[in-house]
């Protein structure tokens, strides 16, 4: 027994990403509330193409995004390392809000947890969200 609670509940904390102070924020509240509930946290950047964009713009943007998060995801699991935390990260292409919540129904998350202002589209979001109820809302920042 490791001295974590175990709750049913909250096992799979989705955290969005886009390198902003705010979601390093948000990925220390994962982090924390992980502890107590044992659970696992997958961190989940998302880069938007310019609309309308060529090939080559749209290349060159993933790239940059790429290398922008690939290094932010170091970071991030060389902090949980210590902490005997299940992190994993991923990246997609498209609209945040709308992969995050693809990706919280595909993965059968149970939080959604956001920074409360971040260099994305997800701004109007609030900082913790369950994906089951979309209504109810809690801050965490």
């Amino acid at each position: 027994m490791t001295g974590r609670r175990q709750n049913a509940y909250s096992r799979k904390l989705l955290v969005g990403y886009d390198g902003s102070p705010q979601s390093e924020k948000a990925v220390d509240v994962a982090f924390s509330l992980a502890e107590c509930v044992d659970a696992t946290v997958p961190i989940f950047a998302v880069a938007r193409p310019p609309e309308p964009s060529t090939a080559v713009e749209l290349e060159a943007v993933l790239d940059r995004a790429k290398e922008h998060f690939e290094e932010g995801f170091r970071k991030i699991l060389e902090r949980a390392r210590g902490r005997d935390l299940n992190v994993n990260t991923d990246m997609a292409v498209g609209h945040p809000a709308e992969q995050i919540i693809h990706r919280a129904e595909a993965d059968g998350i149970d939080l959604i947890i956001l920074g409360r202002r971040g260099r994305s589209m997800i701004q109007g979001w609030c900082s913790v969200r369950s994906p089951s109820t979309r209504g109810e809302e809690t801050l965490a920042s």
